[in-house]
């Protein structure tokens, strides 16, 4: 049987195994979602960083590095500066707020913190989590069909299959629990694959000198960290990169994360731990990209093919099973994470709290297998569907859920004055501002519709929550 086979039949059994060895420990709705907030720091650290950085790492990232050179360095310190951002400014105060008002999940959060007795932001925060992560979902499917077709040469249909088989069923089985602790195996074989592809794909180039020589014969400008633009598109370019790194305070899935660990004050190790795993991965992510061109040149008719293409060259066939379970890992972490603050929408948010708030257990925890399997199902008919590539397939999810729940999240923290009314409007004009700015082409080309978006929901929130403060103190004093 060929090894490459072998060694990613045993990553998806070891998977199976953990999920059915986690079932049990899924009691409550509590354990389901947020396991218990009974997780440590490496284990927090891990599961965050490998549910942050979905196929777009592994798959999207090399992919641009392969189509635009050096200039793919942006995206990457981007993040790495809003990974660190969110560490520092949103993980401590998340974990203590939610536990002080009880709150499961975002939605949670925010009807709790503002006495919402509308239900008004738990329905526009559910309805945006559900409609994104759906795309996001997707994105994470469409990816596995291009990696195991690349490897295994099956249709990208039965790759696609495969993975979201996989990724539900072990969702499905473990929740919580399950996720987190394969996310701390999938965070490891990720970063291990990204550190240890570009060292043996530079030597087989023979050295810098060697890649940059490459480099300079396809076009000079993929040695340039603008990639040969002038004037407002290489202003664009950088600012769309960097722009990234302001979705990651939005994004549910990750600091969900944040909400698990049994002790707060172990989140500052948990940031050091996050950091170094993001800056060996980000590192990784370009330079597969970058030495890959320099090695094949530019054959690929999907750029996005390199990292599995690149591995099964260069790789013996047996470490090359474990490296390709790294691509597929990129994808699982993501996927059942976001599958499961998805579900957690369903069961917890909408079925717990606005329809039955003495719902037996059991009953929560049933209602959240069965919302698992039902959205996966949905999000697999989108990929099959879909027409963009990963990397922008993930950008677009991720700048609706950052310019939604960023700036809100972020003054419901901080921000002694913000009231209902501007987190609600900032939820809106955030995902609206997306919508828009996404579907016009003059737009989207122009600037990266997350930055646009953030902080039109930003000045929003804070307009709107000034106004509102104002009526309400007017009226007290009537």
């Amino acid at each position: 049987m060929d090894p490459i086979l072998i060694g990613f039949l045993a990553y998806l059994i070891l998977l199976m195994i953990k999920g059915s060895l986690t079932f049990r420990y899924n009691k409550t709705i509590a354990d389901f979602v947020l396991a218990g907030r009974r997780l440590g720091p490496w284990l927090v650290s891990f599961s965050e960083r490998a549910s942050g950085e979905s196929a777009w790492l592994l798959i999207g990232l090399p992919g641009l590095a392969l189509a635009s050179g050096f200039n793919a360095i942006w995206p990457a310190i981007g993040c790495v500066a809003g990974i660190l951002f969110s560490w520092t400014f949103i993980s401590q105060r998340l974990r203590t707020q939610t536990e002080k008002h009880g709150a499961l999940t975002l939605p949670d959060l925010f009807e709790n913190r503002f006495s919402d007795k509308t239900h008004l932001l738990r329905m526009v925060s559910t309805m945006i989590i559900i409609f994104f992560f759906t795309i996001y979902v997707s994105a994470q499917f469409l990816a596995a069909g291009k990696v195991l077709n690349t490897i295994f040469g099956i249709t990208q249909l039965e790759g696609m299959l495969i993975g979201a088989f996989i990724i539900i069923i072990y969702t499905i089985m473990g929740g919580f629990f399950a996720v987190a602790w394969t996310d701390l195996l999938q965070g490891t074989i990720m970063v291990f694959t990204l550190v240890l592809l570009p060292i043996v794909g530079l030597i087989e180039l023979g050295g810098i000198d060697k890649l940059s020589f490459a480099l300079k014969n396809i076009d000079p400008g993929l040695l340039l960290v603008g990639g040969g633009k002038e004037g407002f598109p290489l202003i664009a370019s950088i600012l769309g990169g960097l722009g990234i790194g302001l979705g990651y305070m939005g994004q549910p899935h990750l600091v969900t994360r944040f909400m698990a660990i049994k002790d707060p004050r172990k989140l500052r190790q948990g940031t050091l731990i996050a950091i170094c795993w993001a800056l060996l991965a980000f590192w990784g992510a370009v330079f597969v990209g970058i030495i890959g061109l320099g090695l094949f040149g530019d054959i690929f008719a999907d750029q996005e093919q390199i990292m599995p293409y690149m591995t099964k060259a260069l790789v013996p066939a047996g470490l090359a099973g474990i490296l390709i379970s790294g691509a597929i890992a990129a994808m699982m972490s993501t996927a059942d994470s976001q599958l499961l603050v998805s579900t957690s929408a369903v069961s917890r948010d909408v079925y717990q709290q606005m329809m039955k708030k003495d719902a037996p257990e059991k009953r929560l925890v049933l209602i959240s297998r069965v919302a698992t399997l039902i959205i996966g199902l949905i999000a697999f008919l989108l990929a099959l569907s879909a027409q963009s590539l990963v990397y922008w397939l993930v950008l677009y999810a991720w700048a609706g859920l950052g310019a939604s729940f960023g700036p809100a999240l972020l003054t419901t923290l901080w921000w002694k004055k913000v009231t209902k009314w501007g987190v609600f409007s900032g939820m809106v004009v955030g995902t609206v501002t997306v919508l828009i700015w996404y579907n016009v082409p003059a737009l989207k080309n122009s600037l990266y519709e997350l930055i646009p978006s953030f902080f039109l929901s930003l000045f929003s929130i804070i307009i709107v929550s000034l106004l509102t403060r104002k009526s309400n103190s007017k009226l007290m004093h009537r």
